[in-house]
């Protein structure tokens, strides 16, 4: 039987808690000794300050808060600026331009996915002993079944394959997204409401003699805006429609993570389990990203980044900053971390905790930070990449940053982030010398760089618009649909260039 995927459309290739209070077990060796459960959860386009915890001044996330006020709160996770890029760096400890996934998302009708030679978490987590489950999305290949999670070292998967669906319907235009192990799951719900759901039974089938790793991958507050009513009524002091529904959207994932913690403690491992939050990237602040199951191009975005510039697929802070917090009793110390943290350094670091190789794995670009998350020690991180792409690239290195466009006319940015991390005075004229030097490290990273698969497809098919190929669970590979390019733009690069361009 032949399974359609959802098709995630996107308009142009636009871009196209620590050991410390006890003595006894404050080293990562007692840590990954105890092999804890791994609960990894991640919002989909949530803005920097759209929780409570990092200041919203209209929206409620108490369960979040909990969390963070009872673990670590990240000032300075950093992620990949779009959804495709960010989860292969989780899934692969590695930067996304290694395997050709720097560029977009992957489009709905492409047959491409994440290279199958890449040794992923969930593969290691599986050899070292853990049970392994994705519940939500995945985005990571959908055309065949080859990149699907459940053949990726995933023992159980729920949800969807690509990107943007409807939430009552599990589809774009009729077509279904929306699966479990495999197969396709004709079912009413709200899909927050559903994901929460299924991950409490989840929770509820484990054994507290062999750990788990729960992948749970909200789709919300992702386009399109939809949410129950009862939870629109909670919110009756916004004004403005659209970021009233986004409230709402995340006040009910809020409280599905309320109920994921609550199965935990009444299963008696919640002082065994580790829990991780962070969204996949920054609150869409162009229209552009912001999805095409409507037409947002005059619609007042809701997402709220707080003080940072930007927001998704940029290269700006707004875009790859993200409200991030951890939280495991009695091993993570509470407060606020300052050091750098990189979606590549989740692999290594629940590796160590898990006491699982990664021998497997091709050169990994993260690092263990089990002690910055849980004891607030300074990374080990002193540099790491925002992207490299043919036609823009940045980096960090210390409190430096340079954003760099290479296509004519040529731009450059370089901001010193301790001083300015909104990003408001570029400093590459009066620092020829640092701007040099940033840009041959961008040089010899691009050297390494593997072609980009988004890019090179989009510019081969010309498509912006098109149905999807999709994989079917019989094994005969995928079944190609034909274009629907309504002629958008191709190649558009949306950032203003900079302060001072």
């Amino acid at each position: 039987m032949k399974s359609p995927l959802l098709h995630y459309a996107f308009r142009s290739l636009s871009l196209v808690a620590c050991l410390a209070v006890l003595p006894i077990a404050s080293s990562t060796t007692r840590a990954a000794d105890a092999k804890p459960n791994i609960v990894h959860i991640v919002a989909d386009d949530l803005g920097w300050r759209d929780v409570g915890f990092n200041g919203s001044p209209d929206l409620q996330t108490p369960n979040l808060d909990k969390l963070a006020a009872g673990g670590a709160k990240f000032a300075q996770f950093y992620v990949q600026s779009m959804c495709t890029p960010t989860r292969a760096a989780l899934m692969t400890g590695r930067y996304p331009f290694r395997y050709g996934l720097q560029t977009i998302v992957i489009p709905g009708p492409a047959a491409y996915g994440l290279d199958t030679t890449e040794w992923l978490l969930p593969q290691a987590l599986q050899e070292a002993g853990y049970n392994t489950a994705i519940i939500g999305k995945w985005h990571l290949g959908h055309a065949d079944l080859k990149y699907w999670p459940k053949q990726r070292g995933f023992d159980y998967q729920y949800g969807a394959m690509i990107g943007e669906l409807d939430y009552f319907t599990h589809s774009d235009a009729g077509v279904l997204d929306w699966f479990r192990n495999n197969e396709p799951v004709h079912e009413k719900g709200y899909t927050t409401e559903l994901l929460g759901a299924d991950a409490v039974k989840y929770i509820n089938a484990q054994s507290a003699d062999k750990p788990f790793y729960l992948y749970l991958t909200f789709n919300a507050p992702h386009t399109p805006f939809q949410v129950p009513k009862a939870y629109l009524e909670r919110f009756p002091n916004i004004t403005d429609p659209t970021r009233r529904t986004y409230a709402a959207m995340i006040a009910c994932m809020d409280d599905e993570i309320g109920k994921v913690v609550e199965a935990l403690d009444r299963k008696g491992l919640r002082d065994n389990t580790l829990i991780l939050f962070h969204s996949d990237n920054g609150g869409t602040r162009n229209a552009m990203f912001a999805g095409q199951m409507a037409d947002l191009s005059k619609v007042k975005l809701p997402a709220d980044n707080g003080p940072y510039r930007d927001g998704k697929g940029t290269l700006f802070e707004g875009g790859t900053l993200v409200c991030a917090c951890a939280n495991w009793p009695g091993h993570i110390k509470p407060g606020t971390v300052d050091g750098l943290i990189h979606a590549v350094d989740i692999f290594p670091t629940f590796a160590a905790l898990a006491g699982a190789s990664t021998a497997k794995c091709k050169p990994l670009d993260g690092t263990n930070v089990w002690g910055t998350i849980s004891e607030n020690q300074p990374s080990p991180r002193t540099e790491f990449v925002y992207n490299i792409e043919p036609f823009r690239a940045a980096i960090r290195q210390g409190d430096w940053k340079l954003i760099w466009r290479p296509l004519i006319p040529s731009t450059v940015d370089l901001y010193n982030l301790a001083a300015d991390p909104y990003e408001t005075n570029n400093l590459a004229t009066a620092n020829p010398e640092k701007v040099a030097a940033m840009e041959a490290r961008i040089e010899t990273l691009g050297k390494e760089a593997a072609k980009p698969l988004g890019l090179l497809f989009t510019l081969k098919t010309g498509l912006a618009h098109g149905k999807p190929n999709m994989a079917s669970p019989d094994g005969k590979g995928p079944v190609m649909y034909e274009d629907l390019s309504d002629g958008d733009e191709g190649l558009i690069y949306e950032e203003d260039g900079g302060a001072g361009h």
